[in-house]
């Protein structure tokens, strides 16, 4: 596999769905044999550029490069960080995971399939993409299938099932309605998410576009853009420039991560999609946002990152509390989560705002964990709407009786969310809480709040789904018992308790990415990159940060500063 891995575990889904189409819907086993093989693929690759990322060695790895336009400067040029290698990982786990958790689907089962590798496909593309131009062409491709997923495969809500039309007849399913705003259908959702993320990406957009003629290189590397492009103090409109295209790029891809105010989409997505397509929406669709800004906004304008970056930290306040309390009150099972997912993504915008290495190395560890564990709570959230054909939780109850295997794995899932000890999203939160204290107390206590929020509305829907009186009209409800059924939740969650156990690796991967990119921000010069007399910052800047100094006593990083020798 060794240099390929990246193309293996890019193509692989890609590949799949184009067999696919060559197959009849009839030859069922097949077709979901070729879809478990192409993920299987790119599983195995990435588990194998996640163990052999050499994190002393740090830096882009596995990198491939096909010249796309010399003229333009285009390249496919492909590559993986310590930032970038989990949530590739990420990605092939809950790829994998949503075929099997997708086994049971009836209705035009190989369309479901193309279109679902081909979403895992782009967001591992952006990922691994060190070209702008792919970066955003991969970041566009995953609207296209999250929109029909959502539209042909998705399910209505249970306030739109009861409306009637002016006629006083039931509401169809029917594309004609795709318009229709007030109804609270599935197409209102595809079609929702897709002008919330088209509009913003344009801004998005833009924003690379000025990058692109104001750098002057005539190249989408985001490499030498970051290594030489000058967009400093250049006067617009009152302002700089810089400052008008960190903006551009921070909200056209907030929108998606989702952070409060952009958010409306996100959970009507989550209530409208198919289980596997909510896993792969909030377990890694939603962190495009936040890994687009650290590569593009982080990597090339990391003087203007730490002038602007306090919007993020005022902003995730409200997306940690609003989401909490909506998803406290919410009666469906679905939007429940989805508003969660929202409310926990605002944790790693503060880690991301706090600007220091412990509080960036828990906001990438915690994208990885919130993965695994979202994961699960919609993989079995859709579990409970196939067996009892509703989602709302006053109705429901009781189902522990009938779905032992299900309520035991939902236990373990809301552990994780909430940050037991015993998953790695505990390690994840700790650190972002930490390294973020001393910049932003009033956030972390808000931060600290959600949590508490967070183990209220989880155990409240618990409750509400598996214990107490269960109605008769679901006694027909079974068990996930078959190997296929059970096989994605037990992935998940040995990953999750895997890595609260072993996590010095993932640390460690996540950390070399986040050294030297904290140490330019911050305007540190690593010691392993200075002559004489360096390994600090300017006078400028503040005293590098020590707090992270015991996390690291085992295990120093050649990219750490040295504490000891404070600032000139």
């Amino acid at each position: 596999m060794g240099d390929y891995a990246l193309l293996y575990i890019l193509f692989a889904p890609f590949v799949g769905a184009i067999a696919l189409i060559f197959v009849s819907n009839r030859q069922t086993m097949l077709v979901r044999g070729i879809a478990a093989g192409s993920a299987l693929v790119s599983l195995l690759a990435s588990l194998y550029l996640f163990v052999t990322y050499d994190h002393v060695k740090a830096g882009f790895q596995f990198v491939q490069r096909f010249e796309w336009s010399r003229q333009l400067g285009i390249s496919l040029y492909l590559g993986v960080d310590g930032i970038g290698t989990p949530l590739v990982l990420a990605s092939s786990i809950l790829l994998f995971a949503g075929i099997f958790v997708s086994w049971h689907i009836k209705d035009r089962m190989k369309e479901f399939y193309i279109w679902l590798l081909i979403l895992a496909a782009a967001t591992i593309g952006v990922f691994m993409s060190l070209d702008l131009f792919f970066l955003f062409f991969f970041y566009e491709m995953s609207v296209i299938p999250m929109y029909l997923l959502l539209g042909m495969w998705g399910s209505h809500t249970k306030k739109y099932n009861e409306m009637t039309d002016p006629e006083g007849l039931k509401q169809r399913d029917s594309v004609g309605f795709i318009f229709n705003f007030g109804s609270n259908s599935k197409e209102y959702a595809a079609m929702k998410l897709v002008l919330f993320l088209s509009a913003f990406a344009v801004a998005a957009l833009m924003g690379i576009l000025l990058i692109y003629k104001y750098a002057g290189l005539n190249t989408f590397d985001i490499l030498v853009l970051r290594d030489q492009a000058k967009l400093m103090n250049i006067p617009v409109l009152g302002t700089t420039l810089d400052k008008i295209i960190w903006i551009l790029i921070f909200f056209g891809f907030a929108s998606i991560a989702p952070l409060w105010p952009l958010h409306s989409w996100s959970p009507v997505g989550h209530a409208a999609a198919p289980a596997a397509t909510s896993m792969l929406h909030a377990g890694v669709l939603m962190k495009l946002g936040h890994f687009s800004i650290i590569r593009v906004a982080f990597e090339i304008l990391p003087e203007t990152t730490r002038e602007l970056m306090p919007i993020a930290a005022v902003l995730c306040m409200f997306s940690i509390v609003y989401g909490g309390f909506v998803a406290f009150y919410a009666k469906d099972t679905k939007y429940v989560i989805g508003y969660s997912s929202s409310s926990h993504m605002g944790y790693v915008f503060l880690g991301m705002a706090a600007l220091d290495y412990i509080s960036l190395t828990g906001a990438v560890m915690y994208m990885f964990a919130h993965a695994m564990a979202t994961g699960m709570l919609f993989a079995m959230a859709g579990w409970v709407y196939d067996q009892t054909h509703t989602r709302d939780i006053p109705s429901l109850g009781g189902l522990s009786n009938r779905m032992p295997f299900i309520s035991g794995c939902f236990v373990i899932a809301c552990m994780a969310s909430i940050g037991v000890p015993g998953t790695v999203n505990f390690i994840a939160e700790v650190m972002i809480i930490v390294g973020s204290w001393n910049k932003y107390p009033l956030q972390v206590i808000v931060a600290v709040v959600g949590i508490v929020l967070t183990l209220a509305y989880l155990f409240k829907m618990m409750r509400g789904l598996f214990y107490g009186p269960m109605d008769q009209k679901y006694s027909h409800a079974h068990d996930a018992v078959s190997a296929a059924d059970r096989l994605p939740l037990m992935i998940m969650i040995a990953v999750s308790i895997g890595f609260f156990f072993f996590p010095m690796h993932l640390y460690n991967v996540v950390r070399s990415g986040v050294d030297p990119l904290i140490a330019k921000i911050t305007r540190v010069v690593p010691v392993a990159q200075t002559g004489e007399g360096s390994g600090v910052r300017s006078a400028a800047s503040a005293t590098p940060r020590t707090s992270d100094t015991p996390l690291l006593a085992n295990n120093p990083s050649p990219l750490t500063p040295d504490p000891s020798r404070g600032s000139e």
